[in-house]
């Protein structure tokens, strides 16, 4: 079996069967190989084929056919990202223009120890502390901040991440930094709800009390295949509100 890290954004997903896909890539890190497992070992990448033919590997930022085999086909999304190890990654899947808009912005403030918020904390305003933050956690495992009216890709310095949302910050009673407020809504990455493992223990690296039981704002979110339109998800309804079109379950 091939070892090493490796980490695929999908551009095109054609299934073959209910545990097999065919599927354009872009290899964006480390080196592909058949034989690696990606997405927590859902996937396995059998095949990789590059102007009709097999090749044994594929390098940034070179793109490929593939295929891919596992109960991880179910989830693959276009634009998003999967690899070898680390957690879960989305790929950015909103307007192109806002992200060509984000080359030029700076990248959300990375907070990597409990010392490291609080001094984020005691630059801002109080009146913006009052209000959610834009956050994503980046393939590292890290929280980034940013205003809230930020982009998640500009947040993210464009690349691909394991969490984002909105995150609001309050005192505990004992004096302690709570994110009493944690969502999923980012319509740029689109996260799953099982994003919420990442988004916890970026969390808790920082020293934050935060929800233990998930988000407090959870956002299920669904491309319509009909009409191109991004759907947020409302009581389990998977229909599209813009054409009453089925939306896909997973």
């Amino acid at each position: 079996m091939a070892d090493g890290y490796g980490a695929l954004q999908i551009h095109t997903v054609e299934p073959v069967d209910a545990r097999t896909a065919e599927c354009v890539v872009r290899c964006v890190g480390g080196t592909a190989r058949p034989g690696q497992r990606y997405d927590g070992g859902r996937l396995r990448l059998d095949r990789i084929d590059r102007y009709g033919r097999h090749v044994d590997l594929v390098h940034p930022p070179h793109s490929a056919k593939v295929r891919l085999s596992g109960d991880g086909v179910a989830r693959l999304r276009l634009r998003s990202v999967v690899a070898t190890h680390g957690p879960r990654l989305f790929g950015y899947v909103g307007p192109a223009d806002i992200r060509r808009a984000a080359e030029d912005a700076p990248a959300g403030r990375v907070i990597r120890t409990p010392a490291d918020f609080a001094a984020w904390a005691e630059a801002q305003a109080p009146g913006d502390l009052a209000e959610p933050f834009t956050y994503v956690v980046d393939a590292d495992g890290l929280l980034r901040l940013a205003p809230r009216r930020s982009e998640h890709v500009a947040c993210a310095g464009r690349a691909a991440v394991a969490g984002a949302g909105e995150v609001g910050f309050r005192r505990t009673d004992g004096g302690r930094w709570q994110a009493g407020y944690v969502s999923s809504q980012s319509t740029g990455y689109c996260p799953d709800p099982d994003s919420w493992p990442a988004v916890a223990g970026a969390l808790d690296r920082a020293g934050l009390v935060r929800p233990g039981g998930g988000f407090t704002h959870e956002v299920v979110f669904r491309h319509c295949g009909a009409s191109a339109e991004l759907n947020v998800v409302r009581e389990g309804d998977f229909v599209c509100v813009f054409c009453d079109a089925g939306l896909p379950q997973a």
